[in-house]
């Protein structure tokens, strides 16, 4: 990535912008040809006198322009119409009433040595592939209270449909009755309902789960995705907004999460055991509106959604895959081309959102070295734009370290517009889709959100896909609400996670007194 992040803009994207800004004045034009159509009605609000001067004085002008009566009545009827029409398809508002982040309770809280241990006491793993889990994992940014769902960290191991049931319902029935409690709504009012969980699905599906047990409408508009990877939390929110404005006055509800249980990788292949040191239980629920009496409680407004997908080139649809190794063990590869992949997919994102979100000055930079290079055949190195100048907070997949690292360097962002997506990962891991909820949540638990703030959330996903969702805050959000999964320990954070921090399995001791070493020689 780096200075090459945003590369050049295609030219549809600035076509597209400009019929965008057009139509921004549209209402201004159609305020003109209404007081034009409007003018004959305007004799019974003057004096005699006076509305045969304005009526007459606007007829010479039109005259002398060659414009006969009969085409003003036309021009008028049109412009009425079409003000009617752009009134009827104008885009309705989304807001964000709500969001609830999950927190499973301690008997969930796994500290690193504790992974170790436990990974070491299954026995699936040879002696190399643990010296190498413990080597990712020291260098991981995940911290001391993540949690894995009881199937994992039971002895043996449970890895089957009935835990891992379980461990999706118990985020699920927690977010959902924990977002509907907070924001006042009652299941019945919900009228779209999305659910992403990219490696389970079930039959039922979940969707239809929620809808059971909470006992929604039967008009209910309902979808369940699967397989599209941690980015899914932005397509979700992108197939909302656009349902909500085809269904009007109503809610909807978004719920996020992955499952664990089933796809810990128990194996040996080196590519694949990576997801075993950053995945952990997570998941989230976020309650949107277009209704307008909700416009004064909700949190934000949803500005602009960019979805990239690059699933047409072989590099990035093979980058993140779930597969099976040469015993049959499924779990998901992650390619050395990784990093590679995302920063082509970013690139092409950040070149359709800058000019939505960018003021203009910096545009305009951007534009000079474009010129100087392809027109002039200069070798100016490509101007990088100010992100920090469209947006007050920056919400970053908390997919890993290396992630992280990259995108503080390539958008130039500080340490204090990472802290949130840095102590999401230490605290809870990479949680997927959800992972952007928990990082609003950090900023709005610490104070930060202030009315007019302007929030990125960036999500990368198998395929190879890059999501960007735009938020306005509408109010000033109060620092350490009750609900929000960072309020118990505002008073410790952020703390400093070192780029390598040391683990001692033999401090975790098993229930019955054993402990477990792993061997030097792997």
């Amino acid at each position: 990535m780096g200075r090459e992040v945003l590369g050049g803009a295609p030219a549809n994207n600035n076509a597209q912008v400009l019929c965008r800004r057009a139509v921004g004045h549209l209402p201004l034009l159609l305020a003109s040809a209404a007081l034009l159509a409007t003018a004959p009605r305007l004799s019974a609000a003057f004096p005699a006198p006076a509305s045969r001067l304005l009526a007459n004085g606007l007829l010479r002008e039109l005259a002398a322009l060659g414009v006969s009566a009969p085409a003003v009545a036309v021009a008028c009827w049109a412009a009425a119409v079409a003000a009617w029409a752009y009134a009827v398809s104008r885009p309705r508002p989304v807001y964000l009433v709500d969001l609830s982040g999950y927190v499973a309770g301690e008997a969930h809280e796994a500290s690193r040595a504790k992974t170790i241990a436990h990974f070491g006491r299954c026995g699936r793993f040879s002696d190399e592939s643990m010296a190498f889990q413990k080597r990712m994992l020291e260098r991981s940014g995940l911290g001391e209270r993540t949690h894995f769902p009881a199937s994992l960290i039971a002895v043996p191991v449970d890895m089957c449909l009935r835990t891992a049931r379980e461990e999706s319902h118990a985020v699920i029935f927690g977010v959902v009755e924990d977002v509907l409690r907070r924001a006042g709504v009652a299941a019945a009012d919900v009228g779209v309902l999305i659910f992403n969980s990219s490696l389970l699905s079930t039959t039922p599906s979940f969707t239809s789960l929620i809808a059971n047990r909470y006992g929604m409408r039967h008009d209910v508009v309902s979808h369940n995705l699967s397989g599209m990877g941690c980015s899914a939390g932005i397509i979700a929110i992108d197939l909302a907004k656009r349902l909500l404005q085809v269904h009007p006055d109503t809610y909807a509800l978004v719920v996020s999460t992955e499952n664990i249980t089933l796809n810990a990788y128990m194996g040996n292949n080196r590519p694949m055991l990576v997801t075993n040191t950053l995945f952990r239980v997570g998941g989230a629920a976020i309650l949107l509106s277009n209704r307008a009496a909700d416009r004064a409680r909700a949190k934000y407004q949803l500005i602009h959604t960019v979805r990239t997908h690059r699933g047409a080139h072989d590099q990035s649809f093979g980058c993140v895959t779930q597969e099976e190794d040469g015993a049959g063990r499924v779990g998901v590869s992650l390619s050395k081309e990784l990093m590679l992949v995302a920063g082509e997919a970013l690139r092409t994102n950040i070149t359709t959102l800058g000019p939505l979100v960018l003021p203009m000055s910096e545009q305009l930079r951007f534009l000079a070295t474009v010129v100087l290079n392809r027109v002039f055949r200069a070798n100016v190195r490509a101007y990088l734009p100010d992100f920090k100048l469209a947006f007050d907070h920056f919400c970053i997949h908390a997919g890993g370290r290396g992630v992280l690292d990259e995108l503080e360097r390539s958008l130039k962002l500080s340490a204090w517009h990472m802290e949130p997506s840095r102590m999401t990962l230490c605290r809870f891991g990479n949680t997927s889709s959800s992972s952007l909820w928990y990082e609003l949540a950090y900023s709005e638990a610490k104070g930060r959100i202030r009315k007019g703030d302007r929030v990125w959330q960036i999500a990368f996903g198998s395929g190879f896909k890059c999501n960007s969702a735009v938020w306005k805050a509408l109010r000033t959000v109060d620092g350490g609400e009750e609900g929000n999964p960072w309020t118990p320990e505002l008073d410790v954070l952020p703390i400093h996670v070192p780029k390598v921090s040391p683990i001692d399995e033999t401090t975790y001791t098993f229930p019955d007194g054993a402990t477990y070493k792993v061997s030097v020689a792997g």
